[in-house]
């Protein structure tokens, strides 16, 4: 799996590429571990490219948020094409993210 990886100010943007399932969420799992461990606690993670979401990497996100929730950070998902979205909210998990539409927005929801 492809990452890329931007810093806008405080925040820390993670964009992985292809499929986020059960061959890629580990790999994605451990980035977004690293990034945390490495004392990141603002992360936008832009799900543009993902073209398709299972159940392994929607437990990696909510791990992730659960590992973030405030006082301790913040993590704010955006650019959930229309598949990934359907899938966000057929498992109830749109009401457990904060979601944006573009990454400048998740940007400024975080920095702000």
């Amino acid at each position: 799996m492809q990452i890329a990886e931007e810093k806008h100010g405080g925040v820390l943007v993670l964009a992985p590429f292809g499929r986020l399932d059960t061959n890629t969420s580990g790999e994605f799992e451990a980035r977004l571990q690293r990034a945390i461990g490495a004392g990141e606690t603002s992360l936008a993670v832009d799900l543009e490219r993902i073209d398709y979401v299972s159940s392994a990497g929607l437990r990696v996100l909510l791990l992730v948020a659960r590992t973030l929730r405030p006082p301790a950070g913040r993590m704010v998902l955006c650019g959930l094409n229309p598949a990934v979205r359907q899938t966000f909210d057929l498992a109830g998990f749109s009401a457990l993210f904060a979601i944006e539409p573009s990454r400048a927005a998740a940007v400024s929801v975080l920095a702000g």
